[in-house]
């Protein structure tokens, strides 16, 4: 695969693309924001996918044990994680899951955590289903996120049912650790918490790191929890909209899927569930090849803003292909920034502050897309940032 090779998705009706300027309201903007790639799926996805199509009958699936043995077989091999496939149960996305999951296991007025600065759809699936958030955020520290234990203990009370976990996480990059993720999980049972881990980025890790699966370091946080996934960030299929949760709670499973059927969600599309077997099928080498490039990039980036634009930070991520840079040194109000960069730079990025108000002061850029972007996107970065500091 040669990840270089740009490709015109002008046209193809791409949000990124297409629709970045009904999003910002500006015209003609570089996009580096909404977290897709600008690279094809691996060429076994296109292959099945084309199949399929051939096919030319588009009738209701049946979901195949092929299909369930593509995902424990995918587990096992990347995060050594053995499940049992009645634990599977398939949805659109994953924040269609997370509003599924808080409707079938909490009630109007009951307490759910969340840790910004994190993925801003976090907060309107607590709230616009009545449900009160309670913020833990994280810290920074030494130029590493961390969560904060002391703070967590001290806002859970009466009312607090669940915590829904990023893992890895969203902006900020971090992976967390198997001790850390003891420590939130003994927590949680002490509470009696429950806990929903959206792990849509576990195979997306940097330099190494290893994503543990909450679930996976013990049958008491299996029973406490529910795992959301796709292999929509891993080989950019968020179009086909093809996700699952798993759930080894045998009780807690039945009310998740009583709440899809209340909800009439059922079957994935057939494009939907081909394309995420194919992908967990034949797609590791790809993504290896991948992450190399994803980690080339992270450095392109670290090297030019330690060089060119040494008054903004980038914290060093551990995950995912999200970058998320401190801006907070240039004593700039975080709009007129944000200004700039549209007027005047013609660059889309996200607004830290739109991940809660801890991240006020950030940008976050997605470098999954050629050097070249990447390299266009900086200059843009550059001018702008020498603009409003001189």
């Amino acid at each position: 695969m040669n990840f270089d090779q740009l490709h015109n998705r002008k046209g193809s009706d791409s949000a990124k693309w297409d629709g970045v300027n009904k999003y910002f309201g500006e015209q003609d903007l570089h996009p580096m924001w909404v977290a897709d790639m600008d690279f094809p799926a691996p060429q076994p996805v296109i292959e099945a996918l084309n199949d399929k199509v051939e096919h030319g009958i588009y009738g209701y699936p049946h979901v195949p044990d092929s299909t369930y043995q593509s995902i424990t077989g995918w587990l096992s091999q990347r995060h050594q994680w053995e499940i049992n496939q009645d634990w599977i149960s398939f949805i659109l996305g994953v924040v269609p899951a997370i509003s599924t999951i808080i409707h079938a296991l909490t009630e109007v007025g009951d307490k759910i955590i969340i840790q910004p600065p994190v993925y801003y759809p976090f907060f309107g699936m607590v709230e616009d289903n009545e449900r009160v958030l309670s913020l833990n955020p994280l810290k920074l520290e030494d130029g590493q996120y961390k969560i904060d234990f002391d703070h967590l203990e001290q806002i859970i009370d009466n009312e607090t049912k669940m915590l829904i976990l990023c893992s890895p996480h969203n902006p900020v990059g971090r992976v967390w650790s198997k001790d850390e993720l003891q420590k939130l999980g003994d927590i949680c049972i002490k509470n009696n918490i429950l806990v929903i881990s959206d792990e849509i980025h576990a195979d997306l890790t940097l330099n190494g790191q290893k994503h543990v699966p909450f679930a996976s370091i013990s049958k008491e946080f299996a029973d406490i929890s529910i795992t959301c996934l796709a292999p929509s960030k891993t080989f950019n299929l968020a179009g086909t909209q093809a996700a699952y949760m798993i759930i080894p709670n045998d009780g807690l499973r039945k009310k998740v899927d009583n709440q899809k059927k209340k909800q009439g969600l059922y079957a994935l599309n057939i494009f939907g569930l081909t394309a995420l077997e194919a992908a967990y099928t034949h797609g590791g080498i790809w993504l290896d090849s991948l992450m190399e490039y994803i980690e080339d990039n992270v450095k392109l980036v670290k090297d030019f803003l330690e060089t060119e634009l040494p008054s903004i930070r980038l914290i060093e991520p551990e995950g995912t292909y999200l970058l998320w840079i401190d801006c907070r040194a240039l004593n700039v109000e975080h709009k007129k920034l944000e200004r700039a960069l549209l007027k005047e730079g013609k660059l889309a990025l996200n607004q830290g502050y739109t991940f809660g108000e801890n991240g006020q002061g950030f940008i976050r850029m997605n470098i999954a897309t050629q050097k070249a972007h990447i390299q266009e996107g900086l200059k843009r970065l550059k001018q702008v940032i020498d603009s409003v500091q001189g």
